[in-house]
């Protein structure tokens, strides 16, 4: 495929190491130099100059009748983006994708993307929000992924040192829970060098082992207690530092679903703090002026004890260290919103409970729909175990439809972790069929991805049969049936 890539920032750099070796034809536009050398050893063109500009991106073939198949514009700027891509659109490319920083673009794709030429507008802030909600929610869970517009998702959760699941085989675990609704995906084997498992029935769970667990939204809180040791406190007192796009976004959405929860906003701008006063006239919501890690203030407040402080600035290293003085301070759990990636192990250095990465999120969209074209939901769960889910819809007269899955000679690596059949979601088992048009959330290391997609995709009538399966859907209880 050939990519033109318009910005060389965290989020375009990301972008293009990650294709770099996916035998893509990539150019990148960068118009400040010390951007664009610092992606010079990649491998491929560098262009200096503005992509909003139409002989510069010329020089990368876009142009009527180039060959260029995609352009993703990801500069700090909507206006040069959404120039880049209506110049590429009018050129011929055939698909292009900008980032949007003003939520007012995503929030009318009718009035901007759509009469633009424009495929897909993206900003992550409502995803990195919808990501802080489940972390402040699931109090133990590490990570999370939202699935089928947020009715289930996948936690990771550690196993606690005598927790109910400690020590219990995944086949044990489904005869005494026999309502648990939960399919176990990967687990990691901490404080081993055995690394990662994809586990069976016989897989046994150990302290610290790190779990990822498709389960439904709702009922995800009864799954967390079983890894933890003591029960889980109920989220009532959380701190939100920064009235930006993201904070903004993470109290509007807890307003949304945690009614009762008490949210202290500090904000420091003037301005930015009467609008959120005019937004927000909830007994609820309490909007202060001042310094999010000054101590009087927090104290004042009772930062010691509250559920969460989250930091959503506009700077990282504000973010990084405001989070720690609060964890100091007696937050119970910090959270810090960054954009580089250098930050992204510094919970390992310092006493920050969770760092998410505004541009990782941002990064994994662009791949997403990069690497699979015309899926609505594709993204990259966990870097660190190299595993993608991807949403698919089971083409008419498949092959495998009425088939059990446990039949379906399944590679192992790949799981059909989750279902959607005449609007109802549920978590399969072996021995569910599927039926055309069906929507299967696919869980499959990334090296497995496309062979799992040429499986279940348009291709799989002429798909071999057999696979040499070691694993089928065995993980989740009964409800999965049909």
């Amino acid at each position: 495929m050939n990519i033109v890539i318009v910005g060389a920032g965290e989020v375009g750099r990301n972008v293009a190491e990650t294709l770099s070796g996916e035998e893509h034809d990539i150019y990148i536009v960068e118009q400040d130099e010390t951007k664009a050398k610092n992606v010079e050893s990649l491998d491929m063109k560098v262009i200096l100059g503005n992509g909003a500009r139409p002989q510069v991106l010329a020089e990368a073939g876009v142009v009527a009748g180039g060959d260029v198949d995609l352009l993703v514009a990801c500069t700090d700027r909507d206006e040069i983006n959404i120039l880049s891509c209506w110049i590429a659109h009018r050129a011929g490319v055939k698909r292009v994708i900008s980032r949007a920083r003003s939520l007012e673009f995503t929030d009318s794709p009718t009035t901007w993307g759509q009469p633009l030429g424009i495929d897909m507008m993206i900003s992550p802030e409502r995803s990195v929000a919808v990501e802080i909600l489940d972390s402040l929610t699931m109090g133990s869970a590490a990570r999370m992924a939202e699935l089928l517009d947020g009715r289930a998702a996948m936690y990771a959760f550690h196993v606690e040192e005598g927790a109910a699941l400690a020590g219990k085989s995944l086949k044990d675990i489904r005869i005494k829970y026999k309502d648990l609704v939960a399919n176990f995906v990967y687990v990691e084997k901490e404080g081993t060098n055995k690394g990662g498992v994809v586990p069976n029935g016989d897989t046994v769970l150990l302290p610290e082992d790190m779990c990822y667990v498709v389960t439904y939204r709702e009922t995800a809180w009864k799954l967390e207690g079983l890894f933890r040791r003591e029960e889980s406190q109920q989220l009532r007192r959380v701190f939100v530092v920064g009235g930006g796009k993201v904070g903004f976004q993470v109290v509007q959405r807890m307003q949304e679903v945690r009614k009762n929860v008490q949210i202290f906003l500090i904000e420091r701008d003037r301005r930015r703090r009467e609008k959120l006063l005019d937004k927000w006239d909830d007994k609820n919501v309490k909007i202060l002026e001042g310094d999010g890690a000054d101590p009087a203030l927090l104290k004042s407040e009772r930062i010691k004890g509250a559920d969460a402080y989250v930091c959503a600035t506009d700077s990282d290293e504000v973010n990084l260290v405001y989070a720690a003085i609060a964890k100091e301070m007696g937050a119970r759990k910090t959270i810090a919103v960054v954009r580089r990636k250098l930050y992204q192990q510094m919970s390992r250095l310092m006493p920050v409970d969770v760092i998410v990465d505004l541009n990782e999120a941002m990064a994994s969209v662009i791949l997403g729909a990069i690497r699979y074209p015309g899926h609505t939901r594709a993204l990259s769960v966990i870097k660190k175990i190299d595993a993608e889910m991807l949403e698919m819809e089971l083409p008419d007269n498949h092959r495998l439809a009425n088939k059990p899955l446990k039949d379906l000679g399944l590679p192992r690596g790949v799981l059909v972790a989750l279902m959607e059949h005449e609007g109802k979601v549920f978590l399969p088992d072996g021995a569910t069929r599927m039926e055309s048009g069906d929507h299967i959330i696919l869980f499959a290391s990334t090296s497995l991805m496309r062979e799992a997609m040429e499986l279940f995709g348009d291709g799989g009538d002429e798909a071999d049969e057999g696979g040499g399966a070691d694993r089928s859907n065995d993980s989740s209880e009964g409800e999965g049936k049909r």
